[in-house]
């Protein structure tokens, strides 16, 4: 029997309970599926697909038109799982009405559960216009990666007491706009604790500890097939990289020997077909 699609009250539940929830990113509708498999809470369609599919070196260069593609793949993959669009950069900066627009096409066209932006107080306005529009927006403070220049790269916030109490106003603000959840990144495990505490909707962690309403991985870093770095907050549970270079070494190591394909990898003919093909081929020649 098909596991039930969470929704936002589940969610808020699920906090209230104590009761952690799990989620990871997936890109492409394989993954989704081993993600629903696997009964993850919730799916993210992050902007990290720039990095982990695309090679970028960080996500600014993402657009909505790569976001609302592999949120159709992952939707179909993953169909009783919640999922979540990342809206990217300058799909929400510019204007309100932009902001409703984008988030808007991720329902229309990837027919998601909700969509997430980064931000705290400063994009107040576009979660209220995204709610008020009847969608679900969920916040993202901390480190925010489409911001990272300002911040000096990708760096952990709130490590200092008026730095954190930053972050703490933004989280107040995310939440006094109107959002459903907060997502918050790359904060020392104090701080997000505060943030918990303090706010009605789900917390949730990536990099920020565990006393938060549950935790959000990259599914590259969760398999390990990511390579160009690992954030100090990460734990590979698997080294797919590896596994994979071997087998795809190995394919090629036998295809150059003549090793592969054998006999039981081919298809056979009816019997007695072969002869009847060879005499009218020399029937042809003739």
């Amino acid at each position: 029997m098909a596991r039930k699609k969470l929704n936002r009250f589940d969610l808020q539940n699920m906090k209230e309970a104590r009761q952690p929830a799990v989620w990871i990113t997936a890109y492409d509708y394989w993954t989704a599926q081993f993600a629903q498999q696997a009964e993850m809470d919730m799916i993210l369609v992050g902007d990290s697909l720039g990095m982990c599919i695309y090679g970028y070196d960080g996500t600014v260069p993402v657009t909505m038109d790569q976001c609302i593609y592999h949120s159709e793949a992952v939707r179909r993959g993953a169909p009783q799982t919640f999922v979540i669009g990342d809206l990217p950069f300058l799909s929400y900066q510019v204007s309100v009405e932009e902001a409703v627009r984008n988030a808007g096409r991720f329902y229309k066209e990837a027919g998601v559960d909700a969509v997430k932006l980064e931000g705290g107080g400063r994009v107040s306005g576009q979660i209220r216009a995204i709610a008020d529009g009847g969608m679900l927006v969920m916040g993202h403070i901390g480190l925010t990666p489409q911001s990272s220049g300002q911040l000096g790269g990708f760096k952990a916030q709130g490590r200092t007491a008026e730095t954190a109490e930053a972050v703490i106003e933004d989280a107040l603000a995310v939440e006094a706009a109107g959002a459903f959840a907060i997502l918050v990144e790359a904060v020392p495990p104090e701080v997000c604790g505060i943030i918990r505490e303090r706010l009605a909707i789900p917390v949730y962690s990536i990099g920020a500890g565990a006393d938060a309403d549950g935790q959000l991985m990259i599914c590259s870093d969760v398999l390990g097939i990511f390579q160009a770095f690992t954030p100090k907050f990460v734990k590979k549970y698997e080294n797919l990289a590896d596994k994979s270079i071997k087998a795809l070494s190995a394919y090629a190591k036998e295809a150059r020997e003549g090793v592969f394909p054998a006999d039981e990898h081919t298809y056979k003919m009816v019997e007695g077909e072969y002869e009847k093909l060879t005499a009218l081929l020399e029937k042809k020649t003739t």
